[in-house]
């Protein structure tokens, strides 16, 4: 039993904490791992830092759609005189919270397939290849998506947001005598 609460408290739960703790430093932007830290602790930090970003990923989604929701909202209580002389300016706001709502999927779809690429790769490459695998793959996927895009269209959430695992990978997946 917990003695300040007087509930029960179970073992499991500490090691949760210890779990989700480590995830905590691991998934950290300026996480520094040794040379010779393990494969496993490495794709463990990629995982970590995939998991915080779809979370944050995730809530972006919902700030925006409730944004878009908001300015809805106010459209339809705002009286007509006043409505008339604010028209452009509200179309304005409107379409700049669909685009950001828009953009904040597409992040979250990036993170997503991100993830269910890099559980692909550990499903069917083992040991040190892993991570190698991983990169690769998405490297893969942004030259064919850089192929795809429009001629002025240089960049995109989707794309911002795989180039960021890439960097990821970079930086925690591949040690330094590789």
């Amino acid at each position: 039993m917990d003695r300040d609460n007087n509930i029960p408290f179970s073992e499991d739960h500490e090691s949760s904490d210890d779990e989700s703790g480590s995830d905590e430093l691991l998934s950290d932007d300026n996480l520094r791992l040794p040379e010779n830290a393990n494969i496993l602790v490495r794709l463990h930090a990629v995982r970590a830092w995939l998991s915080r970003r779809h979370d944050e990923a995730t809530i972006e989604v919902g700030e925006a759609a409730l944004a878009l929701q908001e300015l809805r909202q106010e459209d339809a209580v705002e009286l007509r005189p006043r409505r008339r002389m604010r028209l452009g300016e509200d179309t304005q706001r409107f379409q700049r919270a669909q685009l950001a709502l828009v953009a904040s999927q597409q992040r979250l779809s990036a993170y997503e397939e991100a993830q269910t690429i890099l559980e692909d790769c550990v499903a069917h490459t083992s040991g040190e290849r892993v991570l190698v695998e991983y990169y690769l793959t998405l490297e893969e996927l942004v030259m064919q998506s850089q192929e795809q895009m429009d001629q002025e269209e240089k960049s995109s959430p989707w794309l911002e947001a795989v180039s960021d695992v890439l960097r990821r990978i970079e930086h925690v997946g591949i040690s330094d005598e590789e």
